[in-house]
Formats: C-alpha cells, structure tokens, sequence
C-alpha cells in the first residue's frame, strides 16, 4: 500500500470510528473486523466446530465448481468479493482452467495481508492480480480492463451478503448490477435459516476465538488511533434477533467508563450495559434467494444446499 493510500485509509477509519460512537446506538462498521490479526482469528475461527459455515460453502464449491465452470460462458474473468486468502476459490479456478487456456482471478480485500496470501497460494492456477479496495470501486476498476468477448464471474462467497442490512443488500446487488453486462454470472453464498442455538453457537464458542476476534476491533482502533479501550472491560455477546432473522455481535460495557481516541479526536462515554453493535448476520431462506436475483436484475439459474449445514450457493445472471 502506497503511503498516500495508508494516509487515507487511517483517515477513513478515525471518521467512521467517529461517526460510529457518537450515534445513539453506538456501531463500528463489520469491515474493520478484518485488519491482520482479525482476518487470522477469523481463519480459526472456520476450523471451530461449532461454525459449519465455510465447511459448507467449501463442499459446495468442491462438488459443484465444474458445473459452475461450464455454465459461464468462456472465456471467464473471475472477481472475488472480500476473498480473504481466496482458499475456497481453487476450485473454481482450477475448473475454469481445465475449460480454458488461461484464467484471471482478481480478489478484492481490504485486508493487504489476506491478499498476498491469495497471491502466493493461488498463483499456480491463475493469473492473481488483487486489489486493495472496496468491492464496487474494485469490480469498476477490473470492469474497464476486461477483453472483448469476456464474461465475468463474480463470487460472493461466504454468505458476506448476510453483513448487509436486507435493503442495503438489494441496492449494493443493484449496484453490481449495473456494472455488469447481460450473461455475466454471480455466485451468491448464503447461509440459511436454522435453530437459533445452533446459529447462536457459530457466533459464542465456547473456547473464546469469535470473542477475541470481536475484541481485536477495540484493539485495532487502539493501535491505529491511539485509543485507551481496556479490552478486558468489554464482553463479547451475541444474539439472535427473531424479527430481522439475524445474529448481531455486540460488545458489552459491563460499567461505566470513558475511552479517549486521539486519532479520532473524541472522547466516549459508556454506560453500564451499553453495546457497541459490530456485525449482522442475516439468515435467508432458499425461497427468498431468487425473489432477490430477480429483483436486482439478475436470474438463478441454479441453486445448491449443502445436505450437513443449511447453507446455500446460487448462480445468477445478469439480465
């Protein structure tokens, strides 16, 4: 990252770290979970047994990947939206390769860590060219270098989808829409609707890791903007919210307490039993997937559930 590029991320962190605690429901923004340590803790936190998530995201992509390689039309330019270290998308990618000469695969991250390693693990089966960016500014960005008679295949993997709020959802997909042209595919991960201990137990585990990756948010605003959080003096709390059909993260405030954060020149005060409100994740129904397809202007063409988590992946095309 350029040194102009670090200056301006800082900036946009200590204004939205600002916005976010001076709101009457204090909130931090979910992307900002993933700096370095986050998106490792996030990494463990796919091996917990309790989240069945990415296992079944990854069975999907496995077992179906050739048939997601045949249905998009060739040749295919692959875009990744919030790729991590792009793990699952061998399968796609390998794939695509058995189908064509050459694949370019361009994985979009705000995490820089998560991307080099993307880069390096993936390099043997793609042309990687990654981009530290958001995920609209990226796929425009890759839009305007794509080649005449290429489609583009757009991952959406990992129920990400879920982090918006279900209005938001349907403008960013509108907004992807519109910088696609007709044929060119999306593949949507989605995790499904099951019992709520079940779905409450992806989001607590018992060993601790998703607290201490919620806890490394106080952390980072600590490290980069040299705030005083004592993050022993927050809990990590997560519930399920029946009528938005969500888990949301909090961070608890057990006392009251005053935090100072000089890179984003404010002071905060919380009560005792005050949240700081930093993720959602929204759960779908398989009958809903397509209504949302159709209304951002594409259309499902197929649709698979994993039989082990109720977890669903969706290919849809641009009308």
């Amino acid at each position: 990252m350029s040194t102009l590029a670090s200056v301006s991320s800082k900036t946009e962190f200590a204004c939205d770290v600002r916005w976010g605690l001076t709101r009457s429901r204090k909130e931090l923004h979910s992307k900002y979970l993933y700096d370095e340590l986050g998106s490792a803790l996030f990494d463990a936190i796919t091996f917990l047994p309790e989240y069945g998530l990415t296992r079944a995201d990854t069975r999907l992509l496995r077992a179906y990947a050739p048939d997601i390689a045949a249905a998009v039309p060739g040749p295919a330019r692959v875009i990744e939206l919030g790729s991590g270290s792009g793990t699952k998308t061998r399968h796609i990618l390998e794939a695509l390769r058995r189908l064509q000469a050459s694949v370019y695969y361009h994985p979009i991250d705000l995490s820089a860590s998560a991307l080099d390693r993307c880069e390096h693990e993936l390099a043997d089966v793609a042309a990687v060219e990654p981009s530290l960016s958001s995920y609209l500014n990226g796929v425009g960005q890759i839009v305007e270098r794509r080649k005449t008679g290429e489609t583009l295949l757009v991952l959406f993997l990992g129920s990400t989808i879920g982090n918006f709020e279900r209005a938001c959802a349907l403008e960013f997909l509108r907004d992807l829409r519109q910088l696609l042209r007709p044929g060119d595919a999306l593949l949507v991960g989605a995790d499904l609707e099951k019992p709520i201990d079940r779905t409450l137990a992806a989001y607590d585990d018992p060993t601790g890791v998703t607290a201490a990756f919620n806890l490394n948010l106080l952390g980072r605003v600590n490290r980069e903007l040299g705030a005083d959080f004592n993050l022993r003096a927050f809990r990590h709390v997560a519930i399920y919210n029946e009528r938005e059909r969500r888990v949301e993260m909090h961070l608890l405030s057990p006392a009251d307490q005053t935090v100072s954060i000089p890179g984003a020149e404010l002071t905060v005060d919380f009560r005792a039993g005050e949240t700081i409100w930093t993720e959602s994740s929204h759960k779908f129904s398989p009958e809903e997937l397509p209504r949302m397809a159709k209304a951002a202007g594409f259309r499902m063409r197929d649709q698979w559930i994993d039989p082990e988590w109720p977890f669903a992946e969706s290919l849809w095309f641009a009308c």
